[in-house]
């Protein structure tokens, strides 16, 4: 299983239409939550969100993606539940 990229930092930017938090656009969410949805196409799509990143923002949705890979939740979110 692929795990969704969401960082729990949902702003869209209103000149790219891509997520603050996560790099996606409105049609990769969408898609996201399909279940026909394949796991190579989520896969190459964490790819294609990373590239829409760079500087801070890349780092921060490193840091707080790999936390939610190892920790069930983002890194965002766990600080906001104090």
């Amino acid at each position: 299983m692929t795990i969704s990229p969401c960082i729990s930092i949902c702003r869209t930017d209103p000149v790219t239409g891509y997520c603050y938090g996560c790099g996606r656009s409105s049609e990769d969410k969408i898609k996201w939550k399909n279940p026909n949805t394949t796991k190579e196409w989520k896969e190459n799509n964490l790819k294609t969100i990373r590239a829409r990143m760079t500087g801070w923002q890349l780092e921060s949705f490193n840091e707080s993606y790999e936390h939610k890979l190892k920790n069930g939740t983002s890194l965002f979110k766990k600080v906001n539940q104090k």
